[in-house]
C-alpha cells in the first residue's frame, strides 16, 4: 500500500510540475505579446500628426477588431495598459526577463509607478521574494520603497558597515495587526498581535528575516533579561533583536537596548555571525533624544516608529521628510 501511495504521489507531482511549467510558459508568452502589441501601437501612433486624438481613435478601433476576433481582454483600457507596458520597459531584453519572472497582474501594478528607481525596486523584490499580487499591492500602498529610503544617508556618507541600513524601515506600518487606532496599548498585546500575524510581520520587516524566539532569556551570573522578539537575517548573517515600546522613546529605552545588543553579542552570537542589530520599535520618538544618544552614528542600534493604520500618501510623505532631515543631520 505504501509503495502504491508513493507511486500515485510521484505521478501527481509530475503532473503538477507540468501544469506549473505550462502556466509559466503561457504567462511568459502572453506578457511578451502584450509588450509587442504596445510597441506596435506606439509605432503606429507616432505616424499621426495629431497624436492624442489619433491615438484614442486608433485604440478604439483596434479594441473592436481584436474583441470580435479574440473575445475578452482587449478593451480600450487594456490596450492602453499594453502601450504603457512598452513605454515603461522599452528595452526588449528587460522585457524578456520580466516575462519569465513576473505575471501580468504584477506588472500592471508596477508600471503605474512614476519613479524609475521605485519600478526597479519593486520588480527586483517581487522576483526575489516571490510576492503575490496582494503582497505587492500592499507594499506599494504602504510605500515600502520610500520607507527604506528614509533610513538612508547620502551615498557619499555611507560606509561599508552601513549597508544593512537597506534593511531597516522607518516607520513600520502594522495595519494588519488590527490594533485600535488610538489609545494606550500594552506591550504584551502588541507582541501577541505580531506573533498572531507573524507571516505578515516578516513581510513587513523585509527580505531575509526568519523568526527565532519571543521573550528570549539572556542571563548573566546574577541577572536574567528577556528580549521581546529575536530574528535572524540570513542575508546580513546576523541576529536582529526587537524591543517593543508602546509609548514615546526614552533615553532609558535606548540604554536598555544598547545593553541587550552587547549582551547578545557576548552570549548568543556565533563565530560566523556579524554583529547583532537592535531595533527599538516605538510609538513615537523625539529628534533630540535620538540625536544626542548612542543611537547617533551607531550601526547596531536603531529606533523606528510603528503606525497602527495604513497612512495616507500625504501623511507618509510628511513623516518620511521629517525622518530624512533627522538622518541627514546625524550623518
Amino acid at each position: 500500500m505504501n509503495a502504491l501511495t508513493s507511486f500515485h504521489s510521484d505521478i501527481k507531482n509530475i503532473l503538477e510540475q507540468a501544469r506549473h511549467k505550462a502556466r509559466s510558459a503561457v504567462n511568459a508568452a502572453m506578457v511578451e505579446a502584450y509588450w509587442l502589441i504596445g510597441q506596435r501601437i506606439v509605432e503606429e501612433e507616432q505616424r499621426g500628426d495629431s497624436r492624442a486624438v489619433y491615438g484614442q481613435r486608433l485604440l478604439e478601433n483596434l479594441s473592436k477588431e481584436l474583441s470580435s476576433n479574440f473575445g475578452k481582454g482587449f478593451s480600450y483600457a487594456n490596450l492602453r495598459n499594453f502601450r504603457q507596458f512598452y513605454l515603461t520597459f522599452p528595452d526588449k531584453t528587460i522585457c524578456y526577463t520580466l516575462c519569465s519572472k513576473l505575471g501580468w497582474s504584477h506588472l500592471r501594478l508596477i508600471m503605474r509607478l512614476e519613479s524609475p528607481e521605485a519600478i526597479e525596486y519593486y520588480c527586483k523584490e517581487t522576483r526575489e521574494q516571490q510576492w503575490t499580487v496582494r503582497q505587492l499591492e500592499r507594499n506599494i500602498k504602504s510605500h515600502s520603497y520610500r520607507r527604506l529610503l528614509a533610513t538612508q544617508t547620502e551615498p557619499s556618507k555611507l560606509s561599508s558597515d552601513s549597508l544593512h541600513l537597506e534593511f531597516i524601515k522607518d516607520p513600520y506600518v502594522l495595519e494588519f495587526l488590527q490594533l485600535p487606532e488610538t489609545g494606550q496599548l500594552k506591550e504584551s498585546r502588541l507582541e501577541q498581535a505580531i506573533i498572531n500575524e507573524l507571516q505578515k510581520f516578516l513581510l513587513e520587516l523585509g527580505k531575509g528575516f526568519s523568526f527565532v524566539a519571543r521573550q528570549m532569556r539572556i542571563s548573566t551570573e546574577t541577572s536574567h533579561f528577556y528580549i521581546d522578539l529575536v530574528f535572524y537575517n540570513y542575508l546580513l548573517k546576523c541576529f536582529v533583536i526587537i524591543d517593543l515600546k508602546t509609548d514615546k522613546l526614552s533615553h532609558q529605552d535606548i540604554g536598555q537596548m544598547d545593553m541587550y545588543v552587547r549582551m547578545f553579542d557576548d552570549l548568543k552570537r556565533g563565530e560566523d555571525d556579524n554583529p547583532t542589530i537592535g531595533i527599538i520599535l516605538c510609538d513615537s520618538k523625539d529628534e533630540t533624544i535620538v540625536k544626542y544618544s548612542v543611537l547617533d552614528g551607531n550601526q547596531q542600534l536603531f529606533a523606528s516608529k510603528y503606525q497602527r493604520v495604513l497612512p495616507t500618501e500625504e501623511e507618509l510623505i510628511a513623516e518620511l521628510a521629517r525622518e530624512k532631515r533627522l538622518i541627514n543631520t546625524q550623518a
